[in-house]
This record gives C-alpha cells, structure tokens and sequence, in this order.
C-alpha cells in the first residue's frame, strides 16, 4: 500500500542492492495486520520536550535507538557499526552534520530532515485524514532483558486500529535512491525497532523526495524480523557494555573510525603477528586482492588505449550500447567515464 504525489516526472537513477547481514526485506504489505505476541507499553525514559540537544544525546548513549537499529545490525549505508560503536562509548560525536557536510556549504541533511519534518507530517494529515501527535520522549523496551533498546517517535497516530505509528523522512538526490524500489532495508530496521519497543502492529513511512515527490508506506509488524534485529543489538550492546570495537566493514564509515580510533602510529613501534593464524590470513588476502586489481588496472588501462587509438581525433565515439568522450588536457588524455551512457 503505497500512496504517490507527484510535482515532476524527472526520471531516477538505477540503484544496485545490498547485502545485508539481518535477512531484512523490501518493505512489502499484507493483508492483515500481524499481531505482536504480547501486548506490551514501552517505559517512558525521559520527557524530551525541553531537554537540550547535549542531554538528549547523553540519553541516546545508554542504549540502541531506533535510528541506531541499522547500524548496529551492520546493515546501514552510511553509518558502520564500527563508527556508532565508537559514538556509543564517547569516543566520537555523533553530529551527523558536522561530519557528513562533504565540504559543501549548505548541506545539513540533520537540519533540513527536522526543519522539513512538521511539513512531512501536515502532507500526511490531509493525504490520509489521520490525526499524528508528537511523542515527547525518549521510551524503553518494558522487558528488563532488552533494556537497551530505546526509541524516539517522530509522531503517534491517533484514532486508528490500523497503524499507530508515523515515521518521516526526507531524501536528497543521492538518498532518493535508495527509494527506488520501495522502503530500504535500513529504514525498515529503524521501523520494526519502533514496533518492537512499543508493542504496536504498523506504522506509516511518509518520505519526501528530493523535495518534490511524497510517498506514504505502511510498514507490518514482523515477529520473526524483530526477533533478528534483537539478537544482532544485543550483540551489538555486549560490545559496548565490554569495550570491545566490533569487526571494521569495507564502508568509508569505517575507515573514518579508525582513523579516529587510532590516529597516528607510535614513532619506532612495532607488532609481531606472525604466530598469529587470523592476522596473517587477512595478510594473505590482502596481498591477493592487490594482485587482482593490479591486474585488472592493467586490462582496463589496455581496453581504453585501444578504444583511444579507434576514436583517433575525434572528441565522442558512439556504441550499440552507449557513448564515451575523451577528456584532453595539456599533457594528457583520459577517459570521460561521466560520458558514458
């Protein structure tokens, strides 16, 4: 069930899929609610209505947020679950903005999401004809087992049987994309998490798209998806709870906590792990992979020269299955791989 506005017909880009380390799936709806095995009310932890920023922050490091949920599941696109295990322990800020703004001014997608929202939520209202009141705290899982689970609700809908909770989102060019197909999968994590720690069977996902298009899905109540996600935050939660940073991802969210986490080498120091078997099979693979891409570097660097010397002086040559133009610059040529079509 999914409701559209449009206000553009601008084609969108093609997005590759994910692996994902919970067996998360493209949000899809059924027939009939699935009702949760227990009726259960979340704890209030902390009324949020005049707490500062600083606060509610120290507040969200006691436990696994429903934002948090993707990535400490290892499944969230931008942020690793190296990078918030490090926010969880207080050695990284959390400030989304600050180190996400990719040098360009302007760009605050935490400003613009919480700026937008009450917008998102209005379109909402007259779409659906549901009434949605803000939740002004921070609530926890009533389960004494799973009390790092906590969850900060955009709005409760009011007056209906079918779906309880509102979740807004907003997504710029490059986070649009990841629409394409329906919710993502770390969007559908963010939302059973909230399912799980307030007991409720649905919620409703309204995105605005590039500040132009809005999409409403509803999202079912998955016990089986819920009771996965519990096991990988607890998981997760045992590594903060024991200091232990979990196994760095390939991400660039990684790279950036590591960075932090170990910032420059001890001058003269060294490390001795040749008696140990994991180390040095990560050793070998890493020497393998860079063969590999040696190698194929060479066959790409190959391929293009011949395609060079074909297109000869002119500036575009034009395939079966597409186009390519060559950059030329003082001392070189180069492939405009942006030409590609």
């Amino acid at each position: 069930s999914v409701m559209t506005a449009k206000a553009s017909r601008t084609p969108k880009p093609k997005t590759k899929a994910k692996s994902a380390e919970v067996a998360l799936k493209q949000n899809k709806t059924v027939d009939k609610p699935i009702q949760p095995k227990t009726s259960i009310m979340p704890k209030r932890l902390i009324n949020t209505k005049d707490l500062s920023r600083e606060d509610w922050l120290e507040v969200r490091r006691q436990g696994i947020g429903s934002s948090d949920a993707a990535a400490a599941c290892g499944i969230h696109p931008y942020l690793s679950m190296l990078e918030l295990w490090m926010i969880k322990t207080g050695r990284m800020s959390s400030d989304i903005d600050a180190s996400s703004n990719n040098g360009i001014d302007g760009y605050s997608p935490l400003y613009w999401g919480n700026t937008l929202e009450p917008m998102v939520a209005k379109y909402y209202q007259e779409q659906t004809g549901n009434k949605v009141r803000r939740v002004n705290a921070v609530l926890q899982h009533p389960d004494p087992d799973k009390h790092f689970m906590l969850a900060n609700l955009d709005y409760d809908i009011t007056g209906s049987d079918e779906v309880q909770i509102l979740e807004c989102k907003t997504a710029g060019e490059h986070g649009a994309k990841l629409w394409k197909h329906g919710v993502p999968l770390y969007v559908t994590c963010q939302v059973q998490h909230q399912l799980a720690v307030t007991g409720k069977t649905a919620a409703h996902i309204c995105v605005l798209l590039c500040g132009h298009e809005a999409k409403i899905y509803k999202v079912e109540r998955d016990e089986h998806l819920i009771e996965s996600i519990i096991e990988h935050e607890r998981l997760f939660w045992q590594y903060v709870e024991t200091d232990t940073p979990p196994t760095p991802d390939h991400s660039e969210s990684a790279a950036r906590a590591l960075k932090q986490l170990y910032p420059k080498p001890k001058p003269s120091s060294k490390i001795d792990l040749r008696n140990d078997n994991g180390a040095n099979r990560l050793f070998e693979q890493l020497l393998s992979y860079r063969a590999s891409m040696e190698d194929i570097q060479q066959r790409h660097d190959q391929v293009k020269h011949q395609l060079q010397s074909l297109i000869k002086d002119h500036e575009m040559a034009i395939f079966d299955k597409g186009a390519i133009s060559w950059k030329r610059s003082k001392d070189s040529v180069s492939l405009d791989t942006k030409a590609v079509i």
